[in-house]
């Protein structure tokens, strides 16, 4: 079985752009670059795509993404010049992702600002994590910890299995009598896609993965929210996948697709490296 990593890619802010790149550095807290930095609104939640999807519209980048940046952030959107940002040294306070607690510094004035003119609202502001969170209990170690990730480090997701929920969503479609959504992987925001000699979904069974020379654990499949119904590209709002994937993929009170990761050792990875699953 030959399986490689066909795509990788970072968020340097939570639920803005996603941004492509050939390498990653992987950390215990998950890629280098990603989901470090996040929207909050003013009881200290984080803004999402999902309530926001003018945040789609709003480009990212860090030295990771943009090698020879120099600068810790930029941020970029139509109508708006860029805004260099740098990581703040501020006092630490308590933000919440999901109601899940860490800290995080809040970054300049400016930052906001351009934030507020970005996506014409007056009550965000743009924060860097400061202490990761430990993971649930439920599926987490002692000692593993995410930064703004909704809930572990890193997700993985198989092309192969992409392509058999596209094919549920245009029985779908035929069905209601419908054009079918065409659904890219980025709707999932995962970092790590795989392709190759696989079954479709076959990544649910893998106690583990080894991609180039970094293993990660996996503890579970990835459960769903309205946010995969928005087109990343023109913010448009629809039924799929959601809707297909509660027909076809549908357990405990949620939809499933990919597979989310936890770091076990530190290392590189590249677009076209093997991947080795276990079991």
């Amino acid at each position: 079985m030959t399986v490689r990593l066909e795509r990788i890619a970072l968020h340097p802010v939570k639920s803005t752009a996603v941004r492509p790149v050939r390498h990653a550095v992987v950390e215990p807290w998950g890629l280098r670059g990603d989901r470090r930095w996040m929207v909050v609104t003013p009881d200290d939640e984080c803004l999402t795509a999902r309530e926001d999807r003018g945040l789609f519209a709003v480009t990212a980048d860090t030295p990771d993404t943009d090698v020879g940046l120099d600068a810790a952030l930029r941020l970029r959107t139509p109508g708006l010049e860029d805004l260099a940002v740098e990581v703040p040294h501020g006092p630490a306070r308590p933000v919440t992702v999901h109601g899940r607690g860490l800290t995080a510094r809040d970054a300049d004035h400016a930052a906001h600002a351009w934030l507020r003119e970005a996506l014409q609202r007056d009550d965000v502001r743009l924060v860097h994590v400061a202490e990761p969170r430990p993971l649930s209990a439920t599926h987490g170690r002692p000692g593993e910890a995410t930064a703004f990730a909704d809930a572990y480090p890193v997700t993985l997701a198989s092309l192969a299995s992409l392509r058999r929920l596209q094919d549920w969503v245009a029985e779908t479609a035929l069905e209601r009598g419908e054009d079918p959504t065409v659904l890219a992987v980025e709707r999932f925001r995962p970092n790590l896609v795989v392709d190759g000699d696989l079954e479709p979904f076959a990544e649910d069974g893998w106690p583990a993965v080894t991609v180039g020379a970094v293993t990660f654990r996996v503890p579970k499949p990835v459960d769903r929210c309205v946010m995969t119904t928005v087109d990343p590209v023109t913010r448009e709002r629809g039924h799929e996948p959601i809707r297909t994937l509660a027909r076809h993929r549908r357990w405990e009170g949620a939809t499933w697709f990919a597979v989310q990761l936890v770091p076990e050792v530190s290392g590189d990875v590249r677009v076209g490296d093997e991947v080795r699953p276990a079991g």
